[in-house]
Order: C-alpha cells, then structure tokens, then sequence
C-alpha cells in the first residue's frame, strides 16, 4: 500500500484523538487513493485536508484555554 496513504490515516487518528479523546469509529485504507473515515468515502488528497482543519481547530481550542488561563493569572496578580 501507499506510503502517503497510511501515512494520512495515521496523522488523521492521532488528531482525532487529541481533539476528541476518543479513536475514529471507521478507519480503513481501501486503495493508494481512498479510504473509509467513519462511514465515509474520500480520497487520501481529502483526508489530508480533513486533518489540517481538525488540527487547526485543535489549536484553536488550545490558544483559547491559554488566553484565558493568562487573564485570570493577571486578574488574580492585581488582587
């Protein structure tokens, strides 16, 4: 199989988990060029771009929590 490929879905779960704290329900290498993402059939090319969204939002969520972990260490340092 397609180094890319196995190479995709395995970034894919690794974020998966992170941002959800659970493993993908379907995960599944058909072809070099498809694979099964929890029920559903997408190219490699697309999980790919799957993955940078989920871990954008990950990040996201991640710079969130921080921001307000700063503010409420300077409100507290101003008490």
């Amino acid at each position: 199989m397609d180094l890319k490929a196995r190479q995709a879905l395995l970034n894919y779960a690794q974020t998966y988990q992170q941002l959800y704290q659970r493993q993908p329900s379907d995960l599944r290498l058909l072809d070099e060029e498809w694979v099964i993402v929890n029920g559903a059939r997408m190219r490699v090319s697309e999980l790919i771009y799957l993955t940078e969204q989920l871990q954008q939002e990950y990040y996201q969520g991640q710079n969130q929590r921080r921001n307000i972990v700063l503010r409420l260490v300077q409100w507290l340092k101003q008490r």
